[in-house]
């Protein structure tokens, strides 16, 4: 028991700091974002605009309407992804579940083009398609691991079907419909250029109350984590907590996919990292995921807008080429695990 405790409170130490300096280096990286870009901006020249109200003054166009909402749109899918990926890999317990690989970003991603096709120009419906792709596809994923026993790398390849599946039906909406989602290639690719606050008030609600829903739940997660039988003995509603974890999940990725279009790995990276770094307690890896997600998007579309003035990728590009490495070692790493066990 004291030894259990001493864990407990050095893991809770570890989460406490990891938090904290996230936190402070998530300021770093907005002040970054805000200023930085293919121009530098300098911070009295935006306080300055901001003080005598210069609406009209080219320095607060662009840090109003291009820098401010670019950088919160980075933080909020960042965060929702990571935090969905986190909830996700607890639910299916299974380290590799991703929303872009297990198709739930996919789905999100089909919704919104049909959407865009039924409702044009409605763009307030966007994130509750959204919602409604994302929750169909990680409906589909829980429905099939729960009625057939599947190893790690079985149930990562039938998301791969799954989000092939909804990939081949974007691009069929695409084809017959060409001009039914303007800037297509870059929702697909996954990038940030052109978002306005408009088209944040949506999404952000949704990602922000689904952050602090998974927050709740996070004693519940944990004990999902253990499994569904020991979760069971410890007097919890397995099934209800199970379907609330998907839905939360879907929620998150689904309003970030709404937006910011088909980012991939955050939520694959980023609770890797933070479960290496403080163990696996939900009231801590929720959080941490959090910032660092908003890190590591705000920190990958900065790099996306400078490295190739005057040129700009989508943000999603440089994240694939973060996540593919890491996604090829952690199946490696599964199977070698397997081998050893067996």
């Amino acid at each position: 028991m004291i030894t259990y405790l001493k864990f407990s409170a050095a893991a809770d130490k570890r989460g406490w700091l990891l938090l904290t300096s996230s936190f402070a280096f998530l300021i770093i990286f907005i002040l970054l974002g805000l200023f930085s870009g293919a121009s530098f901006i300098a911070p009295s020249a935006v306080f300055k605009v901001l003080i005598f109200g210069r609406t009209q003054d080219p320095v607060y166009r662009i840090f109003m309407t291009v820098r401010l909402p670019r950088v919160l749109g980075a933080l909020l899918a960042g965060s929702g992804l990571a935090v969905s990926g986190s909830i996700l890999q607890t639910v299916f317990h299974n380290p590799l579940a991703s929303p872009n690989i297990i198709g739930v970003n996919a789905g999100a991603g089909l919704f919104v083009l049909i959407c865009s096709i039924l409702f044009p120009g409605a763009r307030e419906l966007v994130p509750f398609a959204a919602f409604l792709g994302a929750l169909l596809a990680s409906v589909l994923i829980l429905i099939i691991a729960m009625t057939s026993r599947m190893s790690q790398l079985l149930l990562v390849l039938t998301g791969f079907v799954i989000n092939s599946l909804f990939t081949a039906g974007m691009n069929a909406v695409l084809i017959l419909f060409p001009d039914a989602y303007v800037g297509a290639g870059n929702f697909l690719a996954g990038g940030l250029s052109g978002l306005t606050a408009s088209m944040l008030i949506y999404p952000s609600i949704g990602i922000l109350g689904g952050i602090l829903l998974s927050l709740c739940f996070a004693k519940g997660l944990n004990h999902l984590g253990l499994g569904a039988e020991r979760a069971g003995s410890l007097g919890m509603n397995v099934p209800v907590i199970r379907c609330l974890a998907i839905a939360i999940a879907a929620a998150l990725a689904g309003a970030a996919v709404s937006f910011a279009g088909l980012i991939g790995f955050v939520g694959l990276i980023i609770p890797h990292g933070v479960k290496l770094l403080i163990g696996t307690d939900n009231r801590f890896v929720l959080p941490d995921s959090a910032l660092l997600g908003g890190i590591l998007v705000i920190l990958c579309d900065l790099l996306a807008r400078t490295l190739f003035v005057p040129y700009e990728l989508p943000v999603g590009i440089f994240l694939s080429v973060i996540g593919c490495p890491f996604f090829l070692y952690l199946i490696l790493k599964s199977r070698k695990d397997r081998d050893m066990e067996c």
